[in-house]
């Protein structure tokens, strides 16, 4: 699995490096300083399966380099961790397209549940923006409205296995698709939706009258 370690500071990078490979000899990382060289590795090496990117970067900032890694590689998950605990900074990180967000003061089982889920298809929003999306919904009681509308019809099919609990491999074969294809329509379905699981999309899209 190889991974890209987008962040300015080489101590960040290397302390990522090696808490990635000890953790399993499947992890290959690359670094890189900025996002320039980041997207320059992009291009050279191709077959990323997944990139943890910094907020805070020198020239092309972190939002605008999640949105630069998703032109080049629509399909390719982005996990940003920042020293940013700002709930606003964590909606426009994924509004721009990321997966994950681990603030750098979570531990280290934090960012390695946060990379398991967002290979499996899932978001990953930490605890400060679901605590405060529930207060701010507390008085109806709802998940924010769904909007269904900007489902595609294969996002549709997709919503509908997922609702049915199927696995994201399962879902690939029943509709001839590939893993990274279906987990790609799952982000977008969250997105769209405004949820960030599958029990919370299941509800949303009940309630909608999607399914």
């Amino acid at each position: 699995m190889k991974v890209l370690v987008v962040d300015d500071h080489s101590i960040v990078r290397d302390g990522l490096a090696a808490l990635l490979e000890q953790v399993s000899p499947e992890f290959e990382v690359f670094q890189a300083g900025d996002a320039e060289e980041g997207l320059q590795l992009l291009d050279q090496v191709g077959d990323f399966d997944l990139v943890i990117l910094d907020l805070f970067i020198p020239g092309v900032d972190g939002f605008e380099a999640i949105s630069a890694f998703g032109l080049k590689r629509p399909e390719l998950p982005v996990i940003v961790l920042s020293s940013s605990e700002d709930s606003d900074d964590v909606r426009r990180a994924l509004a721009s397209g990321a997966l994950g967000y681990v603030p750098k003061s979570a531990s280290q089982h934090v960012l390695l549940s946060a990379i398991k889920l967002v290979m499996n298809g899932d978001l990953y929003v930490p605890p400060l923006v679901l605590s405060k999306s529930s207060d701010s919904n507390s008085q109806t009681g709802d998940l924010p409205k769904a909007n269904g509308k900007l489902l595609t019809p294969r996002q549709r099919e997709v919503l509908i296995l997922l609702c049915e609990g199927n696995p994201n491999k399962a879902i690939a074969t029943k509709l001839n698709l590939s893993e990274k294809t279906v987990k790609t329509h799952i982000s977008l379905i969250y997105k769209a939706l405004n949820v960030a699981n599958r029990m919370q999309a299941s509800k949303a899209a009940r309630e909608a009258g999607l399914i």
